[in-house]
């Protein structure tokens, strides 16, 4: 008897002992099943390691976000690229399309329907407009205006930006504020009082009142340009000048302007092409001594029409001296528009 309930009690001993044994496992595996990371930690050498490190994908989420931000900057890089041809193709195609035309017979250029490419090649039209009375002269004269016009706009330009930038009382916020009002008057509201005004003082047909007014078109913009790159230059660089011995113009002359010698390159370029490129007043201030090339350009016709030919051959060898001009002053420019784009 004693015998037969110590093996009972044995066998219940040992069924409630493996009972718990087995929950114990089938309750690790759900839990391995639903929190891998979890049990991997806490389970001891029940759950294996391998399977803990199957279960966490971090590095393939890591992989896809870097080849689908690849594939995002490789197609942002695609749109900018097909943007940078469109826009180079709608303003270079007016430019190629006149190019094109001054090579042209005089047939061609008033064929119905146009062709852009010349169906037979020609210097006739250059000859013809290099050829006329008076273009070599309108080619001084631009020349002088512009050039005289950019000194102007340049000598007064500097200094009045270098006072508003490192002063900066109200009368010089003022003034700024009013030089970009006086650039939204339009030309032709002033063009007649300037010519008048020059007739009255013996300037009426001369390079000199013509260069006075452009500057009048060019200084606001130039006055502008010149304080923003005056503000990307430090104030401790004038200090160390003047403690060194330099006066303000000292400063000023030697050491500020070096560095903002790309932003004076670049205004000047602008203060250029006001000038160059200006019809208004040069139409209304010039008769015959001084008339600039665009006045000359206009007044191409014939019996038939105007003459398309010369005026594009004309117009084609007067863009060259600004190409070369912005191909002189290329590394300049870009100096002068980086500015101030990194500040230590």
């Amino acid at each position: 008897m004693s015998t037969a309930e110590s093996t009972y009690d044995g066998g219940r001993t040992g069924t409630a002992s493996a009972s718990p044994e087995r929950g114990t496992g089938i309750a690790l595996r759900l839990a391995a099943a639903k929190h891998p990371n979890v049990v991997a930690e806490h389970s001891g050498p029940r759950v294996p390691a391998s399977n803990a490190s199957d279960a966490r994908p971090p590095r393939r989420r890591r992989g896809v976000n870097r080849e689908g931000l690849e594939a995002g900057r490789r197609s942002t890089r695609t749109i900018l690229w097909i943007l940078l041809a469109a826009a180079m193709v709608l303003y270079g195609f007016p430019f190629l399309y006149l190019l094109f035309t001054s090579f042209k017979t005089p047939i061609d250029t008033i064929a119905v329907p146009p062709t852009i490419l010349p169906k037979e090649w020609t210097l006739e039209n250059y000859i013809n407009a290099l050829g006329r009375g008076g273009v070599v002269a309108s080619f001084i004269n631009s020349i002088q205006t512009a050039v005289i016009s950019t000194l102007l706009s340049l000598v007064l330009a500097v200094p009045a930006a270098y006072g508003i930038t490192r002063y900066k009382t109200p009368s010089g916020r003022v003034f700024i504020m009013a030089a970009l009002v006086t650039r939204m008057v339009p030309p032709v509201a002033i063009g007649i009082p300037l010519a008048s005004m020059m007739a009255s003082i013996g300037l009426a047909d001369t390079p000199i009142a013509l260069s006075i007014a452009h500057t009048t078109i060019s200084l606001p913009l130039s006055i502008w340009l010149m304080s923003s790159f005056f503000e990307a230059v430090p104030r401790d660089l004038e200090e160390a000048a003047t403690v060194d011995g330099c006066s303000r113009l000292g400063a000023l002359w030697r050491v500020v302007i070096p560095v903002v010698s790309g932003g004076i390159a670049v205004t000047a370029i602008f203060a250029f092409l006001a000038s160059w490129n200006e019809f208004l007043f040069a139409l209304l201030m010039t008769a015959i001594r001084s008339q600039t090339t665009p006045v000359v350009i206009a007044n191409f016709q014939t019996q038939f029409g105007l003459d398309w030919g010369s005026m594009t051959a004309l117009a084609a060898v007067y863009s060259i001296p600004v190409i070369l001009l912005t191909l002189l002053l290329q590394r300049k420019i870009v100096a002068g528009m980086t500015l101030g784009a990194v500040k230590g």
